[in-house]
């Protein structure tokens, strides 16, 4: 406790005009504004800054840190003390996510001739970890690639290279969301911008159709950028459903992140949205709030028990925390004076340590997230003063 309190007399001590962003007008859905708080996230230091333009980062099943750095088309994997320990050349990489059994899946480009022109195609790179009894980026392979539109049909259109992969979101049984924008297809392929679903032996299965008040949508998602499952590490608690969250980069869209529940019934399955709502006395803010946010870039779901959900937001330069149950903030400890949840979201823009400059990717690992700051070139950690021992 005596940590906690330190920590939080430090913040109070070096906090200075514009430290921590610029403060938001209450009455207006903006960038959440940092509050010297009992419990908030406070960041780790030292930042890592061996980075160009980190546009992910993933914890991994077998317990080691990914990040993707665009600029550099590599993938780098880290310690949990933020050690580099390897990198890996992947053609256009811009997001990566792993499977159960320890293989990449890249989202990248592959380069390939059609008709003696060059098209550059979004392309899902599976990479095995282990080579032999070795393991490790620095032993990895391609195991398959995943270039579309080849995973389903075998001609090709000049407009199948404005198609574009953007996020891959793994199951229980390694079968992976695949979001995709662009011109649909055909009917199997499904619409203009799609949830695709993959084997674990990389078949395309199907795109997803949601059902909403009675009525079945095919073309229900607009812009989908990120994708997450409730799959998450640690291994040995990675069980669950094929529920999913979403988020959309539609600027038009109301609410641009969104629960999907996957129902099973005697009568069939569908995919569902779940609306998550609350009142005053519930939460400052919530999941479902229209127009929360602007551009949420970056998800990620706590894999420990705690179910935290974060997102960032590349436009307002922030780190959003929701509860599964979609109330903004973390739960207060017992005794706390108030039942409602306390909001520790936090951001603005700078190179401050709770500051961003297009944050994109996020992470969960061991009570310490990680965001991939983007136009600061840098990975940061950040933990809950109330995580502290």
């Amino acid at each position: 406790m005596k940590k906690v309190l330190g920590l939080i007399a430090m913040i109070a001590l070096i906090g200075c005009e514009g430290y921590f962003g610029t403060k938001t007008d209450k009455d207006f859905i903006d960038k959440p504004a940092f509050q010297v708080r009992d419990i908030a996230y406070v960041p780790i230091q030292p930042a890592l800054n061996q980075f160009v333009r980190p546009t992910d980062v993933l914890a991994g099943f077998d317990d080691l840190l990914y990040v993707v750095d665009e600029a550099t088309e590599e993938i780098i994997s880290l310690d949990e003390s933020g050690k580099e320990l390897a990198r890996l050349k992947v053609q256009g990489v811009k997001a990566v996510a792993q499977d159960r059994r320890f293989n990449l899946l890249a989202i990248g480009t592959k380069t390939d001739t059609i008709s003696g022109t060059e098209f550059d195609l979004t392309c899902i790179y599976r990479i095995g970890m282990q080579n032999g009894a070795m393991y490790g980026l620095n032993h990895a392979k391609v195991l398959n690639e995943i270039v579309h539109p080849f995973y389903y049909k075998s001609t090709f259109s000049s407009t199948d290279a404005d198609v574009v992969f953007n996020s891959i979101g793994v199951l229980a049984d390694n079968r992976f969301y695949v979001t995709r924008v662009g011109p649909g297809g055909n009917s199997f392929d499904g619409p203009d911008d799609a949830m695709l679903l993959f084997g674990s032996d990389d078949a395309f299965i199907t795109p997803i159709g949601v059902s909403s008040n009675g009525a079945l949508f095919r073309d229900y998602f607009k812009d989908p950028f990120g994708v997450i499952t409730t799959i998450q590490p640690p291994q040995i608690l990675a069980n669950g459903n094929d529920d999913f969250l979403f988020s959309s980069l539609d600027p038009t869209g109301v609410i641009k992140v969104q629960y999907i529940e996957f129902i099973e019934t005697e009568f069939g399955a569908t995919y569902e949205p779940r609306v998550l709502f609350g009142t005053e006395d519930d939460a400052e803010g919530f999941l479902s709030t229209p127009y929360k946010f602007d551009r949420p870039s970056g998800m990620a779901l706590s894999g420990d028990g705690t179910n935290h959900i974060f997102i960032t937001d590349s436009e307002k330069d922030s780190l959003y925390l929701f509860s599964i149950n979609g109330f903004e903030g973390v739960k207060p400890p017992p005794g706390y004076s108030s039942a409602r949840y306390i909001n520790v979201s936090f951001g603005g823009t700078g190179q401050g340590l709770l500051e961003f400059n297009e944050p994109m990717g996020v992470a969960y690992k061991n009570q310490v997230v990680y965001v991939a700051d983007a136009g600061n070139g840098r990975l940061l950690r950040f933990k809950l003063t109330s995580d502290f021992d």
